[in-house]
């Protein structure tokens, strides 16, 4: 059982489904949550949050509207709210106060375009068996590098082996938890159950945790027949996933203040469909999301022929599309703008931006992400980074663009980073 500590993303604390544990409460315990949900709902009314709300629909929507900025320290928020912050004793609860106490940091110390809602969300709990063979990783622990052995020796004596994941959802332990939460905060914040199963469908993740990074680059030259079954294999097992999903009434609407893709958030009046209904959540509902930043090695030729068509199908499933992360997608822009409903489009640290202003121009959400090494500096180079926003925005001028700053393994240990940057990029982008 890990601690609140653990992994943070953007879609909030990682693996929250499988942490739970001792779920009894104490009054203190309750206290201190009750405290700070009651924080949150009140910063959640104040009419800015909707002002912010009509410039993620306006962005979305394709409208002429200012960039928008968000902020996620990521792992950097170990270091703005510190374990012994964190007042609760039981794992569940930790986890639950370090959501609540970033919503209430968010608001009033970032100040970024991220609205706060007066919702608090219960994920459900679940396992799934895996693929059949496990990766073994060896870390150094607290957020640290790691590397693994993957499993996959040999194609041919390994391929078989493999089989789709099944997700088994504990019903009565999700409704243990649900119970929980609603005795706990149900009368200050709307309690909901929402399924995050996946951040990327993109596949290229799960084939070098099966197979190695190093012998993907060079099996696409050896053994291009093997890894086209394997990229079959694991297409197959994600659309198996998202039937299973669909049909057991598991997804969750993603069009509203739902992180999306790998820069900002669903609201869109073009989704969900006409004939929506909000008992049984289709893929065609919500927002998809693919990106392949392992094959940044590869050339556009063999992205592909080896990665977009087993993409494509995933894609295909949504309503309205995010692609990209990390990968510079400038020189693969010509594969990737084939995508289907394709809205929302990474450019990274590493994307030429005068090429992607080029690519997208208001047809897309250019999702414009700074580097976040200067915020792992013990003192920020204000200067520096503000010439470097305001490159940015002038280049992407003609763009509609959010302004992501994200991947943020330490902030130097000084959370100011975070806050002045937001501060910097609100400027810039006429926020201020």
């Amino acid at each position: 059982m890990r601690d609140a500590s653990m992994e943070q993303t953007a879609l909030g604390i990682s693996t929250t489904h499988s942490i739970a544990g001792d779920i009894r409460y104490s009054a203190r315990e309750k206290e201190i949550l009750r405290e700070l949900a009651k924080q949150v709902a009140e910063l959640a009314v104040h009419p800015r949050e909707d002002e912010k709300k009509k410039l993620w629909f306006k962005l979305n929507d394709l409208q002429p509207v200012r960039p928008l900025v968000f902020c996620d320290p990521e792992n950097g928020w170990n270091e703005i709210i510190t374990q012994d912050q964190i007042l609760c004793e039981k794992p569940l609860f930790r986890v639950w106060e370090m959501g609540l106490r970033k919503e209430i940091y968010w608001a009033t110390q970032m100040q970024d375009d991220r609205v706060i809602e007066p919702f608090f969300n219960v994920p459900y709990s679940y396992t799934d068996n895996g693929w059949g063979l496990t990766e073994v990783y060896t870390s150094g622990g607290d957020g640290g590098s790691h590397v693994w052995d993957a499993p996959i020796k040999d194609y041919a004596e390994d391929l078989d082996k493999l089989h789709f994941p099944e997700i088994t959802v504990d019903y009565a332990k999700t409704n243990e938890i649900v119970e929980v939460a609603r005795e706990i905060l149900g009368d200050i914040l709307q309690v909901r159950l929402r399924g995050l199963w996946w951040w990327t469908l993109g596949m290229t993740m799960d084939f070098i945790h099966l197979r190695g990074l190093e012998n993907l680059m060079m099996d696409l030259m050896l053994y291009p027949d093997e890894v086209h079954r394997m990229m079959a294999f694991l297409r197959d097992s994600k659309l198996h996933m998202l039937d299973f999903l669909e049909k057991n009434n598991l997804l969750a609407d993603n069009t509203g203040g739902t992180y999306v893709g790998s820069g900002g958030f669903g609201w869109t009046s073009q989704l969900p469909q006409p004939d929506f209904n909000p008992a049984h959540v289709r893929t065609m509902d919500m927002w998809g999301f693919t990106e392949s930043q392992e094959t940044v090695g590869i050339s556009p030729e063999m992205f592909e022929e080896f990665i977009f068509p087993y993409q494509l199908p995933i894609m295909e499933r949504f309503g309205l599309n995010c692609y990209g992360c990390c990968e510079p997608l400038d020189i693969r822009w010509h594969v990737v703008q084939k995508f289907p409903r394709l809205r929302r489009v990474s450019t990274s640290p590493w994307a030429n931006r005068e090429k992607m202003a080029e690519f997208l121009g208001n047809n897309y959400v250019m999702s414009l992400k700074p580097s976040p090494t200067p915020l792992a500096m013990s003192s920020l180079d204000e200067a520096s980074i503000r010439a470097e926003i305001r490159k940015d925005l002038y280049t992407t001028r003609n763009c509609n663009v959010e302004l992501i700053m994200k991947d943020n393994h330490t902030l130097g240990n000084n959370p100011m980073n975070a806050v002045r940057w937001c501060r910097i990029a609100k400027e810039e982008a006429g926020a201020f």
